[in-house]
């Protein structure tokens, strides 16, 4: 335990470190999270997290692969404007290590493009509208060792994030992200993730020609190019979980995770220092076959119109079933008034190839 704790504290202290000269945040793309049984339980799942998925919630997860592992999931967002696409492969290397790659894709496609609506005569000639895709994508590779503590495992995570907005603009990104996950001899599970602590740096190209095209499009407006460099400033995730057998066939698993970002926000805790935001998940197993999940997460002290203060808070559901290898997962998250998202219908499926044998 207190190697566990020091090592969480060089974790703090490196996060710390790098957030000082952060001066902005991007790639939220890559905070949605993946997995229906993740979503479903609020993103609370740093450290129980220990399949396939576990490359993009705590690569130190992937010590507890036997075999290989794929995972596929999509959703849509914004009443089916942007669509949301999830790969993940993880394979066990040997009985220390194991090794993942996933992919994530988020897109907004078919974009009208009007700006060559008007000819050179001044007519209006619909034939010069056409579609654009306005796309972003995130590569992950990770890296998982097993240290030689009991019950000690860390991984690591490299990051590729490549952002295209049609033929505008493009940009190319990298970060590393690190994880640790600790098991106590009676099952209490902790997980950290520090997300981008070398800050993920993003630099972009702009196809000048093309975006004076909107220039001379929208009058008065667009006149001065974007930035093109942008910083993902360093998050830290703390969490611990249990779960709880009831009856031998009934199962209860529940997590607290706290959310810590380094800069003042709407967050429930809030510094100028850092913010925390907590999720709590909770699901509900039978005979490890079918379950039943619920979270709440994303608390926000919101100010209302008349500058009084509101706590809104993001619930999520979701139910899953297993069969031998093959596990579907479902997962309904923003619901109802206390989030300011439209709700999304989450759907993602987990194959063990350990079937095949």
């Amino acid at each position: 335990m207190k190697k566990f704790l020091a090592t969480l504290s060089c974790f703090i202290v490196t996060v710390c470190m790098f957030s000082q000269t952060a001066r902005k945040y991007s790639n939220e793309f890559m905070n949605i999270g993946v997995d229906a049984a993740a979503l479903g339980m609020a993103n609370a799942v740093t450290a129980h997290s220990a399949d396939v998925n576990s490359g993009y919630w705590n690569p130190a997860g992937l010590l507890h692969l036997e075999d290989k592992a794929l995972a596929l999931m999509h959703s849509s967002y914004f009443a089916n404007i942007a669509n949301y696409d999830y790969i993940g492969f993880a394979m066990p290397l040997d009985d220390r290590s194991s090794i993942g790659l996933s992919v994530i894709r988020f897109a907004v496609d078919d974009i009208l493009n009007t700006t060559q609506l008007i000819d050179d005569q001044g007519q209006i000639n619909y034939d010069r509208i056409s579609t654009f895709s306005t796309a972003d994508y995130g590569v992950t590779f990770s890296y998982a060792r097993a240290l030689p503590f009991e019950g000690v495992n860390y991984g690591i995570n490299a990051k590729v994030i490549r952002r295209i907005i049609g033929d505008f603009a493009s940009s190319w990104g990298f970060g590393l992200d690190a994880a640790i996950q600790f098991q106590t001899r009676n099952d209490w599970k902790f997980g950290i993730m520090a997300r981008d602590i070398t800050t993920t740096y993003n630099a972009w190209s702009i196809d000048e020609d093309e975006f004076a095209t909107v220039q001379n499009a929208v009058e008065g407006e667009n006149q001065e190019l974007p930035e093109t460099t942008e910083i993902t400033i360093p998050k830290l995730q703390i969490g611990v979980a249990k779960k709880f057998i009831v009856r031998y066939d009934y199962s209860i698993l529940a997590e607290l995770d706290l959310n810590v970002r380094f800069q003042e926000t709407n967050d429930i805790i809030s510094t100028s220092f850092a913010s925390i935001n907590p999720a709590l998940g909770l699901e509900f197993g039978y005979v490890d076959m079918v379950f039943l999940r619920g979270g709440l997460g994303n608390f926000q002290n919101e100010l209302e119109y008349d500058n009084s203060e509101r706590l809104s808070f993001q619930p999520s559901m979701g139910v899953g079933f297993k069969y031998k290898g093959i596990q579907i997962d479902y997962a309904f998250t923003d619901i109802g008034d206390q989030s300011v998202a439209l709700y999304s219908n989450v759907f993602s499926l987990k194959l063990d190839f350990s079937i095949f044998r």
